[in-house]
């Protein structure tokens, strides 16, 4: 799993890199992305950029974190082969699902414009790629302990069998 992913991060990668630059210019021609802050209690405008370029960085983005989950897939799936654990599976699925939520919601945003995609998929995306890796995190912590001998084993090592 973690290898398709991987390889179709790639191919978004060179999409984003080789096909959509022309498609985004004449798309979104004239149209600009306003990034705005609140700063001091009032909404402020920091940047102006044309939208073609805010999207084509934002596809971009969605294909560079594909990869690194679809690697990070790949480290489960070789942990797992070691010490299944129900956190593991947990983490793999995560990242499969926030791949499918951060990545996907962002090509979905990029391609249609559609800010539904952009402002409720893609962040639960995130927060999947999060739960993801705290209980990766969590599985080789406990894994870890699991590994060290308890105080049973350690008072018993080198002692003959009783």
């Amino acid at each position: 799993m973690g290898a398709i992913v991987a390889g179709l991060a790639v191919a978004a990668g060179a999409l984003g890199a080789h096909g959509l630059d022309h498609r985004f210019h004449v798309q979104y021609e004239g149209e600009e992305f306003v990034k705005k802050v609140v700063i001091d209690g009032k909404e402020r405008e920091v940047s102006r950029i044309p939208l073609a370029q805010k999207y084509l960085a934002d596809f971009k983005t969605g294909a560079e974190y594909q990869m690194y989950h679809g690697l990070a897939l790949i480290l489960v799936g070789f942990l797992s082969r070691n010490r299944p654990s129900k956190f593991l599976n947990v983490a793999g699925w995560c990242f499969v699902a926030g791949c499918l939520g951060f990545s996907g919601g962002l090509y979905a945003y990029t391609l249609t414009g559609v800010k539904w995609f952009g402002m409720t998929i893609v962040p639960l995306g995130g927060i999947l790629f999060l739960v993801g890796w705290t209980t990766l995190a969590v599985s080789t912590w406990r894994s870890r302990n699991a590994s060290s001998p308890t105080e049973f084993e350690v008072s018993t090592i080198g002692s003959p069998p009783r």
